[in-house]
């Protein structure tokens, strides 16, 4: 994580647009209830998290990158600070890849989440193979978009 600290100051400049344009076409395909709690892993800046019109928590590694606030908590993926079925939704938009363990880091995020879940990965990633084939196997997958950058998946 030590690359999104050092870029912290100008993560927005260096990926806001691309993260703005996924968010538009997730947004468009999914629409959570106020009452849900969703949890944004992979957060960031926090740009992903503040987009939904719900409950939101937010974690990432990157302790400098992460917003300042209650909702927002320094944690990996892999080791998710949250009880059992915390969560009705669950997001990761472009970090699957930056997991250290992608498949604990899918059991974990599964392990809190209830049942609705958004993922998108880099298609150019060279783990993108290997992450599909794991989201296939903990997943039932209902839809999946193709962007120019990123694969989105609905589950």
């Amino acid at each position: 994580m030590r690359y999104y600290d050092e870029i912290s100051t100008g993560y927005y400049e260096l990926y806001g647009k691309e993260q703005n344009k996924k968010l538009a076409i997730i947004l468009n395909h999914f629409k959570p209830k106020k009452t849900d709690r969703l949890l944004d892993v992979g957060c960031g800046s926090g740009l992903s998290t503040r987009v939904w019109k719900c409950k939101t928590v937010g974690v990432d590694p990157s302790f400098k990158l992460l917003p300042k606030g209650q909702y927002y908590i320094n944690a990996e993926a892999e080791h998710l600070p949250f009880k059992d079925s915390s969560f009705d939704i669950v997001i990761s938009v472009t970090a699957l890849h930056n997991f250290h363990d992608i498949r604990k880091g899918l059991q974990e995020i599964k392990r809190v989440g209830k049942k609705r879940f958004i993922f998108s990965i880099l298609k150019k990633t060279a783990k993108a193979e290997k992450i599909e084939k794991l989201i296939k196997e903990f997943f039932s997958v209902k839809k999946i978009i193709i962007e120019d950058k990123d694969i989105i998946y609905f589950i």
